[in-house]
């Protein structure tokens, strides 16, 4: 019987960081969790109830009207997602995205300029905040850009175009680079 497939992070081992002018660091992020929540509940009784499932140091992001992103580091076992599920049920439904989503890190002095060269999305500070999350396509592929720190955010692509994103921010990094950055 031949051998099953076994699991293999998509972007496993890349990682670039650019000049030190620029600063910029791209990186595959852990393919812990990621789940998707749909309802009516409001993101701090989602917090609460994410603490409760031991998840407290997932992060929550806005995806749509009465939906969220729940991403985090660590993988999620089947008894956490169902205790999840249970303590959400007539709130919220909750479906699990982990092996269907691949996230990357974006950091840096030039993280903003490098991601204006692919998204419509205004980036200032003061308009696009640290914890602000929006869906929005980057050249033309559909991802969720989270803003996770002053010079630092985070791409939720889909598994099947990871590789093609991490392409296209690898190639914009270096056109910041060459932009004086």
């Amino acid at each position: 019987m031949p051998d099953l497939p076994q699991h293999k992070p998509v972007l496993a081992g890349t990682a670039y960081s650019g000049s030190a002018g620029t600063g910029i660091r791209l990186e595959a992020l852990p393919e812990g969790h990621l789940l998707h929540v749909l309802g009516t509940i409001e993101p701090a009784a989602l917090a609460t109830e994410l603490a409760k499932a031991g998840l407290a140091k997932s992060s929550i992001r806005k995806a749509g009207f009465r939906q969220w992103f729940v991403a985090g580091d660590a993988p999620l076992s089947p008894a956490s997602l169902a205790a999840l599920a249970a303590a959400l049920a007539g709130k919220a439904f909750v479906m699990d995205q982990s092996h269907g989503r691949v996230r990357i890190g974006i950091s840096g002095r030039s993280s903003r300029l490098l991601l204006s060269k692919g998204t419509a999305i205004d980036l200032d500070p003061a308009v696009f905040a640290e914890g602000s999350s929006a869906m929005t396509m980057v050249g033309h592929i559909s991802v969720q850009i989270a803003r996770t720190g002053d010079d630092s955010f985070e791409l939720t692509v889909l598994r099947s175009f990871a590789e093609s994103l991490w392409h296209e921010l690898k190639h914009m990094a270096t056109s910041a680079e060459k932009d004086g950055a």
